[in-house]
C-alpha cells in the first residue's frame, strides 16, 4: 500500500520524504508553498473549491526574468494605447486547463492596483489585460501571473500560426496511426468474416481478436485522445458534446471487445472501435481544414505586411519601424510595394491596385495631389507621400480590428444553435440509454442491444449542428471584407438580411457628396479671403464645393485665422474675425437670421453673408451615384421599404427622389429629426438599415439596427456604422445586402441539413438498421456537407 501523500497546493502525491511540513499541511515543494501562502494573503482560498480535486501543474522552478517585458522594445511591438489612454496587451497563458484557473487569473489580475480589465478566453488561453503604467508595470503582472503557477508570453499571429502548424503535423501523426492500424486490422477482419462462413475454431478467433485489440489499442487512446479530452473538458464545464458521444461510443465498444476476448464468447468489434476514431478523426480535420480555407480570404488583406518602411527625413532615404512614422512624413515606395498608411501623393504617378480594399481589379491610375490608401499595391508606381494618418489609425489597421472583432461575436442563430446541440447530444445519450433497454428486454441479446445503442450514440451528430453557423458566417465576412464591405459583427450579417426598411441619406450616399458650384451670383464687393477660410475649415460637402472652386479662380489665395468660428449642423456656418461677422449656409439658416431672401433656385444653394448683407449666393449641383437603379430594384424585390432623409431643401430633395424612384422622401430634416424618424419607425415595429456618412447622420445611425457608413465619410460615422463600404459605392450596398441574404439562407439551409439527417438516422440506428462502423462514416459525412454547403457562397460570388 503506498505512503504517498498528496500536495495541499497542486495535489499530487509526493514522497513524505521530500515532504515540507508546516503544521497539517504538506507540500512537495518550495514553490507550491509560495503560491498556497501567496493565494491565501490575497484572499483567494476559495480557488480549491473551485479546482475541487484536480491536480494542478507545480509552479516552474526557474523562469526568465520578466523585466524583458518592460522594455521599450516590447511595448513597442506589442503594446497598445487604447482611447482612454490605458495600455492594453494580449498575452498567451500557458498551464490553464480548466474553467478554475481562468478564476483564479482573472481575479488575481483585477484586485491588482493599476489593472483596468483583465479577461481571458478558454478556449484558446488568450488574455487581453488593460492597465494604467504609470500605476503598475507590465512585468509586475507578469510576475503576479507566474506567482500562482502560471506563466505568460507575449500573443502574437506569427506565434499563433506556428501553434496552428503544430496542431496540424499532430492531426497528420495521429490520422497516420489510425489509418495503418485501421488498415491492418481489416485485413484481420476479413479472416474472421471468412471464417465466419467456412468456419472458424474459437482458438484462432482468439487469437485474430487478439491482434486486433492490440491494434486498436494505440487508434482509441493515441489517436483519439483527442476526443477525450474534449468529452473531459465539456463534462467540467457540463457540457455534453460530440466528442463525449464519439468516445463514450468507441471505449464502450472496445471495453465490450475486450470481454468477448476474454471470455471467448460472442464477436468482438475492435474494427469497428478503430473505424469509428479514424472516419471522425479524418472528418474533424477536414472540417480544421475547410474552417482555415474560409479564413484565408480575410488573411489577403493583412498578409506579407513588412515590419518597416522607407522615409525621408533631413532630406536622407531612411528604414523606419511602422510605429515611428507620424503624421506628415514623407513616405517613399517602389513599384511593387504595398501602402502601408493613408496618405497624399507629393511625388510620382503610377497604377495601384486596389482590389484588396475595394474588390475592383482593375488598376487605379493616381499622380501627385490624389490620395492613397493603406491596404493597396503599387504596381508600376515609384511615389513619395505625405502620411495623413499613423498605422494605429489607418485605414489597414483599422480593418485588421474590425475583421479580428467580427469573427469573435457570435450571431444569435448561432449562439441558438450551440444551445440546441447541448441539449441535443444530452437527448442522444438518453435515447441510446432507452435504445439498449428497449433491444435488451425484447430479443433478450445484450451484444445485439449494446451495438444497437453505440449506433445510436455514434450517428447523431451535434457537430454538424454546432458548425451550421459559424463556417457561413466566416465564408459570408470573408466574401465580403474580399469586396470592400465591413461588417463589424458577425451578427450583422443575421440581422441585415431580416430588416424592411432602408433609410438613405442624400448628399454623399445617393449622390457623390461633392457638388460643384454651377452659377456665382455676386451682390457685393468683398475679400474673397474671407468665404474661402470660412468654407475652408469646414468638412461639408457643399463647403468644400464652394473651397474649390474659388481655389480654382484664385490660385494664390491664404487662408485666415478666425476669432470665434462655430458649424451649425445642417444649417451653415458662423463666423467672427475683426468685428466681421460671417454668415455661410442654407435658406432655412437664414431665415432664422431674419433675412429677406429673394433668391432661390431648384438647385443646392449656399447663402454667405456679410455685415448683415448677403455678399453672395452659389448654385451647386451633385451627381447621382451609379448603381441606384439597380439597388431600389432589389429593394423591391425583397419587399424591403426605401426611404430618402435628407437636410436639403424641398425641392432639391423632391428633384432627386423623383430621379432615383423614391417614392417616400423628406427633406429639411435635422440630425434630431433623423433620429426621432428612426425611432417612430421602431415603434411600428420595422427593422430599420441607415446609411450616411456625414456627422449631421450620427444620431440616426446611432439609433438603427445596423448602421452602414460610407468609408469616406467622417471619421465618427465611420465609427458609429455596423457596417462600412470601403469604395462608398451604391454596388457595394447591394452586395452588402445580398450577401447577408445569401448567408444567412445557407445558415438556415444548413440548419435544415443537420435536423433532418438526424431526423432520418437516429430512427434507423434505434431500429437496428445501422452499424457502428456506417454510423462513423455517416455523422463524418453529416459534418462535411455542412462545411461545403456553406464554402457554395464563395464559389457562387466567384462566378
Amino acid at each position: 500500500m503506498s505512503n504517498n501523500i498528496l500536495c495541499n497546493h497542486c495535489h499530487l502525491e509526493f514522497d513524505p520524504s521530500v515532504m515540507i511540513k508546516e503544521g497539517e499541511l504538506h507540500f512537495c515543494c518550495k514553490g507550491c508553498q509560495g503560491v498556497y501562502h501567496l493565494l491565501q494573503d490575497k484572499g483567494f482560498e476559495s480557488f480549491y473549491e473551485k479546482s475541487k480535486s484536480s491536480t494542478l501543474a507545480p509552479p516552474a522552478q526557474t523562469i526568465e526574468g520578466s523585466s524583458s517585458f518592460d522594455s521599450q522594445s516590447f511595448y513597442d511591438k506589442f503594446v497598445k494605447i487604447n482611447d482612454k489612454g490605458f495600455c492594453e496587451v494580449s498575452l498567451i497563458i500557458e498551464g490553464i486547463h480548466c474553467s478554475a484557473c481562468v478564476w483564479l487569473n482573472e481575479k488575481a489580475l483585477n484586485k491588482m492596483d493599476g489593472v483596468i480589465e483583465a479577461n481571458i478566453n478558454f478556449t484558446n488561453n488568450k488574455a487581453t489585460i488593460v492597465w494604467a503604467d504609470d500605476v503598475v508595470k507590465l512585468s509586475k503582472i507578469i510576475d503576479m501571473i507566474r506567482a500562482i503557477g502560471y506563466d505568460a508570453f507575449a500573443y502574437d499571429a506569427m506565434t499563433q500560426e506556428h501553434h496552428v502548424n503544430k496542431e496540424r503535423k499532430s492531426y497528420y501523426l495521429k490520422m497516420a496511426v489510425a489509418i495503418f492500424a485501421s488498415m491492418n486490422i481489416m485485413w484481420i477482419a476479413v479472416a474472421q468474416y471468412a471464417g465466419y462462413f467456412s468456419g472458424i475454431t474459437q482458438d484462432v478467433k482468439t487469437i485474430l481478436n487478439i491482434a486486433e485489440w492490440i491494434l486498436s489499442t494505440p487508434v482509441l487512446f493515441y489517436s483519439g485522445w483527442v476526443f477525450f479530452r474534449g468529452a473531459y473538458y465539456g463534462l467540467k464545464e457540463k457540457v455534453v458534446n460530440m466528442d463525449l458521444l464519439v468516445s463514450t461510443g468507441a471505449l464502450l465498444t472496445y471495453i465490450y471487445s475486450i470481454y468477448i476476448t476474454v471470455m471467448q464468447h460472442g464477436e468482438a468489434y475492435f474494427d469497428s472501435v478503430s473505424m469509428i476514431i479514424t472516419f471522425v478523426l479524418i472528418g474533424k480535420f477536414l472540417e480544421v481544414l475547410s474552417k482555415k480555407n474560409a479564413a484565408d480570404a480575410l488573411d489577403v488583406i493583412t498578409k506579407n505586411i513588412p515590419s518597416e518602411v522607407k522615409i525621408i527625413r533631413d532630406g536622407i532615404i531612411t528604414q523606419c519601424k511602422l510605429d515611428d512614422v507620424k503624421v506628415g512624413d514623407s513616405v517613399v515606395v517602389s513599384s511593387g510595394e504595398k501602402i502601408l498608411f493613408d496618405g497624399e501623393i507629393i511625388k510620382g504617378s503610377g497604377s495601384f491596385d486596389e482590389s484588396s480594399l475595394s474588390g475592383e481589379s482593375n488598376p487605379v491610375y493616381k499622380s501627385v495631389g490624389m490620395s492613397v490608401v493603406s491596404g493597396t499595391t503599387s504596381i508600376d508606381a515609384d511615389i513619395h507621400f505625405r502620411a495623413t494618418k499613423d498605422f494605429k489609425h489607418s485605414t489597414l489597421s483599422n480593418i485588421v480590428t474590425l475583421l479580428e472583432s467580427a469573427i469573435h461575436k457570435k450571431p444569435k442563430i448561432q449562439q441558438m444553435a450551440n444551445r440546441l446541440s447541448e441539449y441535443f447530444s444530452s437527448l442522444i445519450l438518453l435515447l441510446a440509454l432507452v435504445t439498449f433497454l428497449g433491444w435488451w428486454f425484447w430479443p433478450n441479446s445484450f451484444e445485439t442491444s449494446f451495438m444497437v445503442a453505440v449506433s445510436v450514440i455514434i450517428i447523431a451528430c451535434p457537430c454538424a449542428l454546432a458548425l451550421a453557423t459559424p463556417v457561413a458566417t466566416l465564408v459570408g465576412l470573408s466574401i465580403s471584407a474580399s469586396r470592400g464591405i465591413l461588417f463589424k459583427e458577425a451578427a450583422g450579417l443575421e440581422t441585415m438580411a431580416n430588416i424592411d426598411t432602408l433609410v438613405l441619406d442624400k448628399t454623399g450616399t445617393i449622390t457623390v457628396g461633392k457638388p460643384e458650384v454651377v452659377k456665382e451670383h455676386l451682390y457685393r464687393e468683398f475679400d474673397k479671403k474671407l468665404l474661402y477660410s470660412l468654407v475652408k475649415s469646414s468638412k461639408h460637402p457643399i463647403a468644400n464645393g464652394i473651397a474649390k472652386y474659388i481655389k480654382e479662380q484664385t490660385k494664390e489665395i491664404q487662408e485666415i485665422v478666425f476669432d470665434e468660428y462655430k458649424q451649425i449642423p445642417a444649417k451653415g456656418i458662423k463666423a467672427k474675425y475683426k468685428n466681421i461677422e460671417l454668415l455661410g449656409g442654407n435658406l432655412k439658416f437664414l431665415h432664422e437670421y431674419n433675412f429677406d431672401v429673394k433668391f432661390t433656385t431648384d438647385d443646392t444653394a449656399f447663402y454667405f453673408v456679410l455685415e448683415n448683407e448677403i455678399a453672395a449666393v452659389y448654385e451647386l449641383k451633385d451627381k447621382i451615384k451609379d448603381g441606384i437603379q439597380e439597388l431600389i430594384t432589389n429593394m423591391k424585390q425583397n419587399r424591403i421599404e426605401v426611404v430618402l432623409l435628407s437636410g436639403d431643401h424641398k425641392n432639391i430633395t423632391t428633384n432627386i427622389a423623383k430621379e432615383v424612384g423614391i417614392k417616400e422622401f423628406f427633406y429639411e430634416k435635422t440630425p434630431q429629426d433623423k433620429a426621432e424618424y428612426i425611432n417612430t419607425l421602431h415603434k411600428s415595429g420595422k427593422k430599420v438599415v441607415m446609411v450616411g456618412d456625414g456627422v449631421n447622420d450620427i444620431l440616426a445611425l446611432a439609433s438603427a439596427d445596423i448602421a452602414i457608413a460610407m468609408g469616406s465619410g467622417s471619421d465618427i460615422a465611420v465609427e458609429v456604422g455596423d457596417v462600412v463600404l470601403l469604395d462608398d459605392s451604391l454596388k457595394s450596398l447591394n452586395e452588402a445586402f445580398k450577401i447577408s441574404r445569401t448567408t444567412y439562407g445557407l445558415i438556415k439551409q444548413n440548419l435544415l441539413l443537420s435536423l433532418v439527417y438526424n431526423a432520418l438516422t437516429v430512427p434507423l440506428a434505434m431500429a437496428g438498421y445501422i452499424i457502428p462502423l456506417f454510423a462513423a462514416i455517416s455523422m463524418s459525412l453529416s459534418s462535411l456537407l455542412v462545411v461545403g454547403n456553406s464554402m457554395r457562397i464563395r464559389y457562387k460570388w466567384k462566378r
